[in-house]
């Protein structure tokens, strides 16, 4: 029992020993954007909010800021619908080669950034949408939907069929049977392949390297732009509100995993 005691003690210690050490960088920059110095120094001298004011007063911010979000919110509602059309013709659609098309589809994540953000850049330039808005959409609805369709997808694959077919024997058409009895049930893991899906236009960089040019940039392009070109603490006070948001989305999305766990074990 004593043994048992030290080796959970021993590994609770090396868990809160990772987590410091993946969180120290990123808890780094809350104090540096506090500082009341005119560069990045750490420790900071003295503490002031200058580089927060400075951060929502100019227009270079904050037109970036707001091109971010509308941009993102388009996203995910894009994103969303397609990749929750896919995933119901992945899980319920008699498709040939199935297996190859899913694989096609979730390829997003595992090709390299670089690699899609120059086959993108090639493709658009033809088109000619490079440097505008619906250039970074349709860039970043590519890139998001694969994670609407892995979260939908698994929240498909344990899903009771059983409740769909009582509200069609009941009376119900294949709609109505969609919005009162499906979709409620999958809709938590549908918001959070939203929001995973917002999160990744937000914070995505490298594509928007490639198809910003020089109009449609974005936070994470300027933020770029500032450490090439011009560092103070602004940059700090940026990240920490970037920290601060992610962390706030992946809250709210693990909510709703749990929720949808709850439900199914409901309808259980």
């Amino acid at each position: 029992m004593r043994q048992q005691w030290i080796v959970h003690t021993l590994l609770r210690v090396w868990l809160g020993l990772v987590i410091v050490f993946l969180l120290l960088p990123i808890l780094v920059v809350v104090p540096l954007s506090l500082s009341s110095a005119s560069y990045l120094r750490f420790p900071p001298p003295g503490w002031s909010l200058r580089w927060y004011v400075s951060y929502f007063t100019r227009e270079a911010w904050t037109s970036a800021t707001w091109l971010s979000l509308w941009v993102g919110m388009i996203v995910a509602v894009l994103a969303t619908v397609l990749g929750t059309l896919a995933a119901f013709g992945l899980t319920r659609g008699r498709l040939p080669l199935r297996g190859l098309i899913a694989a096609l589809i979730v390829s997003p994540l595992v090709i390299p950034a670089i690699v899609a953000a120059i086959g993108i850049y090639f493709a658009f330039s033809r088109a000619g949408i490079t440097g505008s808005a619906m250039g970074l959409i349709l860039a970043h609805t590519c890139l998001a939907a694969p994670f609407v369709v892995a979260v939908v997808s698994s929240s498909l694959v344990g899903f009771d069929r059983r409740l769909e077919f009582a509200a069609m024997n009941l009376g119900a058409g294949p709609w109505a049977t969609f919005w009162q009895v499906t979709f409620p049930l999958i809709r938590p893991a549908v918001l959070a392949g939203a929001f995973f899906a917002f999160i990744t236009s937000f914070d995505e960089l490298i594509v928007a390297l490639f198809v910003s040019g020089s109009t449609a940039i974005t936070l994470p392009r300027r933020m770029w732009d500032e450490l090439r070109f011009e560092i103070d603490p602004t940059i700090a006070a940026v990240s920490t509100l970037l920290v601060a948001l992610t962390l706030a989305l992946f809250l709210a999305s693990e909510a709703l995993r749990r929720r949808g766990e709850w439900l199914r074990a409901a309808e259980r």
